[in-house]
């Protein structure tokens, strides 16, 4: 049973004539008498008495009508609220974040965007980039806004991601260290990095690596902060985003920049609700003005 053939069979009941309701329909009457018999096909029962050229309704048709008139009525209010629906911005948005991104990039889009969208309640994790992908891919949260794997999209077929910020990361120490001009000559001192399976620590270690050096760590944490407090202290130098380094001494060795990638990840596969598409729309336009 389609739609279509009960808004004819409604037409053909109102107005108690196949040509008249096929011309309201802006079908031929061939068509509409073919809709009719379909119907009648598919329920088992006559739906109207053919008296030359006048169309009565039988009793199947005559209890038909109101249930019609209700089915058609539904359709539309269902039609009309998933159209609401798609223009509604609001519910629960379950994301994720990194500890460093919440605090020194973050916080002046969410203000944006519950200022815009009041109506969203908003779940942030505060998880390790590694782990925050993870959520998105196990489908526990619809996006993360983190360090993206350095490994690229070839490495994670079912995640999409895109950047929004480039974070170049500089070596830092307590003092200045003017002798030490190379990599190789930093590869010999008491070092402080990410642990070896976050993405910043694999970017650190992979820029060594090109030059056939291996770091050996004095110690290791997933937390930014962590390492600027003990890189203050002296304990040793590091890798940090050029958002942490006011307090601390930059070193200078010869080498290409290091940077990482930060932004929002998505599952392939999934429909984001508009919530989430409404955030992603802020935090482009943000990073972007």
């Amino acid at each position: 049973m389609h739609l279509d053939e009960l808004e004819s069979f409604i037409q053909v009941a109102r107005l108690r004539s196949f040509s008249a309701a096929a011309q309201q329909l802006h079908i031929s009457q061939p068509a509409m008498s073919k809709r009719i018999q379909s119907l009648e096909n598919h329920l088992g029962v006559t739906l109207f008495d053919r008296l030359g050229k006048r169309v009565r309704l039988t009793p199947a048709g005559e209890l038909l009508v109101g249930k019609a008139n209700a089915m058609l009525d539904l359709s539309k209010d269902m039609e009309r609220d998933v159209g609401n629906l798609a223009q509604t911005v609001s519910g629960r948005l379950s994301m994720a974040t990194s500890h460093h991104i919440g605090l020194h990039r973050l916080a002046p889009v969410l203000q944006r965007f519950t200022q815009q969208y009041p109506e969203v309640e908003l779940d942030i994790q505060f998880e390790d980039s590694e782990v925050a992908h993870k959520l998105v891919r196990a489908g526990d949260i619809e996006l993360a806004v983190v360090t993206l794997n350095p490994a690229g999209e070839q490495a994670q077929s079912d995640l999409e991601t895109k950047t929004i910020w480039q974070d170049p990361l500089c070596f830092v120490n307590a003092k200045p260290l003017p002798e030490v001009t190379s990599l190789s000559q930093l590869a010999t001192l008491p070092c402080i990095l990410p642990g070896p399976n976050t993405f910043t620590g694999r970017i650190v270690t992979e820029r060594f690596a090109l030059e056939g050096l291996a770091l050996k760590p004095a110690l290791s944490t997933n937390y930014l902060e962590t390492i600027s407090m003990l890189v203050s202290v002296g304990v040793g130098w590091s890798v940090l985003p050029q958002t942490m380094v006011s307090e601390l001494q930059l070193l200078t060795p010869q080498c290409a920049p290091i940077t990482r990638s930060l932004g929002c990840v998505t599952h392939a596969k999934r429909t984001l609700s508009n919530s989430a598409s409404a955030f992603l729309r802020v935090l482009s336009a943000y990073a972007s003005g």
